[in-house]
């Protein structure tokens, strides 16, 4: 796994390299301005880009622009955004270029080892992995008139672990209910959402996008 980050604090920049060649992960660049992040991912062409929301020389959405502008030079970029907290840009941005190999965590969560390189991996392998504060503030933002009022409220707990990137087992033990339950309640969030069996689409991927798309702002 080739992975650039783009991070201007010294160090959390140098922290996360550290700590990602400590599992042998292979951190090609470091970078700390969106320029010289675009130049890595040219040079490099990276599997994974970690990105800062905020960076130079405004310090509010740079971080965000890079990677839409990452994502388009490299399709297939897997893309890990980190944030000191929920970003409104981040919704009506980097969503628009879909949500497979992309992901969103608070920096408080980086702390967290285990979970950070759980989520790292996940979105490497084409899925996804939303910071559960994340979630619960865009599920809270949900417009009343949105397909999402179609579902129970079961359902949204579950639509909101599958948008964390979690698998069905997961969201059985976060819930504490069988695995076959999570599987009922994830057929009936398809039938609401109007997403039948398809082979050209991921369902649970969609299922995700069209919470997501639902409750931005």
């Amino acid at each position: 796994m080739r992975i650039v980050i783009a991070e201007d604090d010294a160090l959390l920049r140098e922290g996360l390299a550290l700590l990602l060649r400590a599992e042998s992960l292979d951190v090609v660049a470091t970078t700390d301005t969106p320029g010289a992040f675009l130049a890595a991912v040219d040079a490099y062409a990276p599997d994974v880009a970690i990105v800062d929301v905020r960076m130079p020389p405004t310090h509010t959405d740079e971080g965000i622009v890079a990677a839409v502008e990452a994502r388009r030079r490299q399709p297939g970029l897997a893309v890990l955004v980190l944030s000191a907290y929920v970003e409104q840009t981040f919704a009506t941005e980097l969503l628009a270029s879909g949500t497979e190999r992309l992901g969103y965590l608070l920096k408080e969560r980086v702390g967290r080892v285990e979970e950070f390189l759980a989520a790292l991996r996940r979105v490497a392998g084409g899925g996804t992995a939303f910071d559960p504060e994340v979630v619960g503030q865009l599920l809270s933002r949900s417009r009343p008139d949105s397909t999402l009022s179609r579902l129970s409220p079961r359902e949204r707990d579950v639509l909101a672990l599958m948008a964390e990137g979690l698998g069905n087992g997961a969201i059985a033990e976060r819930l504490f209910v069988t695995e076959g339950a999570v599987h009922k309640h994830i057929r009936s969030i398809f039938a609401k959402l109007d997403l039948p069996p398809d082979d050209r689409a991921d369902r649970r991927v969609t299922a995700v996008l069209r919470f997501l798309e639902d409750t931005q702002l």
